[in-house]
C-alpha cells in the first residue's frame, strides 16, 4: 500500500538563482539552508518518488495554451532558469496512472511530454532534491493567468492524488513550489502582505488547512497569494497535518516561506512567526482579480517578445541594440515599440514606491514583464562584466 511519507511547502523566487544586487543576500541564504533541510527529510523519508507541484510564470505555458492542471509524463523531467538546466527521470508508472485516474475521477488533466518547466520547479530540483537519485512527477497548476481553479478543487484533486498513491505500492513525497505575498510586476510589489502571511503560517502550523481552503481565487489575488494553489493540492493530499515552519524572509518585495509536514510528526512546531499573525484576517478587498488578470488580446504582440526574450539571449542582445528592427520582426507598431527601451531602465527603486511599470501600462502581464525585466537586466550585468574583463585584459597585455 502507498503512502505518503513526507509534505514540504517551499519558495521558488527567482531572486535565488540571480542574486541581484537589489537583495538581502542573508535572507536568500537563509532560503536556500531551509531548502536543503528539507532534502536531508528526504534522506531520512526515503521516498520512492516526489511529487513537485508548482505553477507557471508565463515560461512553460503562454498565451496559445493554458491549462488548468497538467501533468508531465515524458521520460524525463526538463527545467530551465537562469542559464541552468535540468533534466531528472519521471516516475512514468505513477504518472501514467495518475493521468488515466484523475481523468475518470472527473478531473479533465492535461499533460506534456516535453514541456520545458520554469524555477518554481528549477528551485526544487536545485537546493530540495539537489541531485538525489529520486524520480519524480511534475504537476503544474495555474496560478496567473485567470480564470484560476479553487482552492477548494485544488484540495479535491489533492485528494484524488492521495487515492490513487494508497492503492500503488510507493512511498510518495509532494513538494508544493509557491511563494506567500508578492506582487511582481504591479504598483503593489514593494509592499507584501506580510500580516496574510503570517496569519496563513499560523494556521498550517495548526493544521487548519480549512481557514486557506475556503479562500477564493480573488481573494488570494488580493493578498499575492495565488502561487499557494500549489500548496491547496498538498493539503488535499495530507489532510489536517500540521505544519512546521523552517523559515519565513520577509524581503522588501516578496514572503519567503519553507514549511514542512511529516506525517510522523502529528504536532506541529509554533513558531515566533506564525505567532505574530493575527487571530483572524480582514480582506480589504476581493471583488475580482486586482492584479493578475490574462493580457488583452491587443497586447500579444507585446507580450510574445517578452516572452521570447527571456529563452533567446540573442534577443535580449538585439533588444539592447536595435529595437526597430525586433518591433518589425514582431509586426509591433513603431508607436507601440517605444516602450520597449524601458527595459533598459535599471532604476529598480522606484518600483519601491509602487510605480506602475510602463510595460504593464502598455499591456504587458505583470509577472511575464517582470520575470522578463529581471532575466534582461542579468544579461545586462553579464554583458558589462564580460566588457569589462575583457578591457582588463586587454590592459594588462599592453602592459
Amino acid at each position: 500500500m502507498g503512502k505518503i511519507v513526507a509534505a514540504f511547502g517551499t519558495v521558488h523566487a527567482p531572486q535565488l538563482f540571480v542574486r541581484p544586487p537589489s537583495e538581502d543576500l542573508a535572507q536568500l541564504d537563509a532560503d536556500v539552508a531551509a531548502m536543503r533541510l528539507l532534502g536531508k527529510d528526504l534522506d531520512e523519508t526515503k521516498p520512492d518518488v516526489a511529487i513537485v507541484i508548482g505553477n507557471d510564470h508565463m515560461e512553460t505555458f503562454f498565451l496559445s495554451s493554458v491549462p488548468t492542471f497538467a501533468i508531465m509524463s515524458g521520460e524525463r523531467a526538463h527545467a530551465e532558469f537562469a542559464r541552468k538546466s535540468y533534466d531528472l527521470p519521471v516516475h512514468q508508472g505513477l504518472a501514467e496512472d495518475l493521468l488515466d485516474k484523475l481523468v475518470n475521477a472527473d478531473f479533465d488533466m492535461a499533460y506534456s511530454q516535453d514541456a520545458i518547466l520554469g524555477h518554481a520547479f528549477a528551485a526544487v530540483y536545485e537546493w530540495v532534491i539537489e541531485g538525489r537519485k529520486i524520480p519524480v512527477v511534475p504537476i503544474f497548476v495555474n496560478a496567473y493567468l485567470p480564470p484560476l481553479p479553487t482552492a477548494r478543487r485544488c484540495q479535491q484533486l489533492g485528494k484524488a492524488i492521495a487515492k490513487v498513491i494508497a492503492a500503488r505500492p510507493e512511498r510518495v513525497a509532494v513538494i508544493a513550489s509557491g511563494g506567500m505575498s508578492h506582487f511582481p510586476g504591479t504598483w503593489k510589489y514593494p509592499t507584501p502582505d506580510f500580516e496574510f502571511d503570517y496569519w496563513a503560517i499560523a494556521q498550517m502550523e495548526k493544521g487548519n488547512h480549512e481557514a486557506l481552503l475556503s479562500l477564493t481565487s480573488e481573494q488570494l489575488d488580493v493578498v499575492g497569494n495565488t502561487e499557494m494553489l500549489s500548496w491547496m493540492i498538498m493539503f488535499g493530499m495530507i489532510g489536517d497535518q500540521p505544519g512546521e515552519l523552517i523559515t519565513y524572509q520577509p524581503t522588501w518585495h516578496h514572503g519567503h516561506a519553507v514549511m514542512r509536514f511529516l506525517p510522523d510528526k502529528r504536532t506541529g512546531k509554533f513558531s515566533e512567526e506564525g505567532t505574530k499573525g493575527p487571530a483572524t484576517y480582514k480582506f480589504k478587498g476581493s471583488e475580482g482579480y486586482e492584479f493578475y488578470k490574462h493580457p488583452s488580446p491587443s497586447a500579444y504582440k507585446l507580450n510574445k517578445i517578452l516572452y521570447d526574450l527571456r529563452f533567446k539571449p540573442s534577443l535580449r542582445v538585439r533588444l539592447i541594440n536595435d529595437i526597430p528592427s525586433v518591433a518589425a520582426e514582431y509586426g509591433l507598431p513603431v508607436e507601440e515599440s517605444k516602450v520597449l527601451e524601458t527595459l533598459q531602465d535599471e532604476d529598480i527603486e522606484k518600483f519601491r514606491n509602487g510605480t506602475v511599470h510602463p510595460l504593464v501600462k502598455a499591456g504587458a502581464h505583470p509577472l511575464g514583464m517582470w520575470m522578463s525585466v529581471i532575466v534582461f537586466h542579468a544579461e545586462l550585468r553579464r554583458l558589462r562584466a564580460a566588457a569589462a574583463k575583457g578591457e582588463a585584459e586587454k590592459t594588462s597585455v599592453t602592459q
